[in-house]
């Protein structure tokens, strides 16, 4: 767990806890640096659509890093998250990166066979929110430059915490790991014959409430005004010097003539 300010994991914003299982499910997929954190926000922040948020991220600096060597403990914590976590209209939502299947085909199998289970059902539809960004150089310099600092979230900055340096190789490796987690997603679409919810991030910056009602229609749910929660907030990072990083990066893009 991050310490010194609210994730949003902490017990005192859960749903009242149910007894019986989600009347619907749905999985928010997306990539690194798509707005993800924030959409999850927001679509909790409606207190009809679930809370859906990384509960299968057991890295070591992730909300469940303390359960990373624990498949009892990993199973533990999923079977409490569809209780506390789905919203009294019976909705249940979870964010998930390819690389966090991955981890749990690898060393969970039988969890990520319940995930799947209880987030994909065979016996109603199912239903995947795919949200991407359009501004691919911004998103692969976010990327970049928070795998170097290691800050991936405004509560993370530090006062006079410098900036990273300018890195091609960082900038390669975020381009080569946000089109393979893409090209991950695409392919688990086709093989489970799914058509996902498509959003962009420019497109909820622009219209949160309308991304919202997107989704709550897709998944056939009425928004209520009533039902609204308090969520921690997610605060825009300071910019740095991302504009210098993003115009040497387009650079490298830029076709070359004769």
């Amino acid at each position: 767990m991050l310490d010194n300010f609210n994730t949003g994991y902490e017990g005192k914003y859960d749903f009242p806890p149910r007894s019986a299982p989600p009347v619907r499910t749905y999985l928010l997929a997306s990539v690194p640096r798509a707005g993800s954190t924030l959409f999850s926000h927001i679509l909790w922040r409606t207190g009809c659509l679930g809370a859906p948020l990384e509960y299968l991220n057991f890295e070591a600096a992730g909300p469940y890093g303390f359960a990373a060597k624990s498949p009892a403990l990993q199973h533990e914590l999923w079977r409490s998250v569809l209780r506390r976590r789905c919203s009294p209209s019976g909705v249940f939502g979870l964010k998930v990166f390819p690389p966090q299947l991955q981890a749990l085909q690898e060393s969970n199998p039988a969890l990520l066979a319940d995930v799947l289970a209880a987030t994909l059902p065979r016996d109603r539809p199912s239903h995947v929110v795919y949200l991407r960004r359009r501004d691919r150089v911004a998103q692969t310099v976010s990327l970049a430059r928070a795998s170097l600092s290691g800050v991936w979230r405004s509560d993370q900055e530090q006062a006079g915490a410098g900036d990273p340096t300018y890195s091609q190789e960082a900038i390669e490796a975020a381009e080569r790991g946000i089109e393979a987690q893409e090209r991950a997603w695409i392919s688990m679409f086709a093989d489970l014959r799914i058509e996902p919810l498509q959003l962009w991030h420019e497109d909820v910056l622009a219209d949160p409430d309308a991304a919202a009602r997107q989704v709550a229609d897709y998944i056939g749910v009425r928004i209520d005004p009533d039902a609204r929660v308090e969520v921690p907030p997610i605060l825009k990072q300071a910019p740095g010097d991302a504009s210098a990083w993003a115009e040497a990066y387009a650079s490298t893009r830029a076709p070359t003539g004769n």
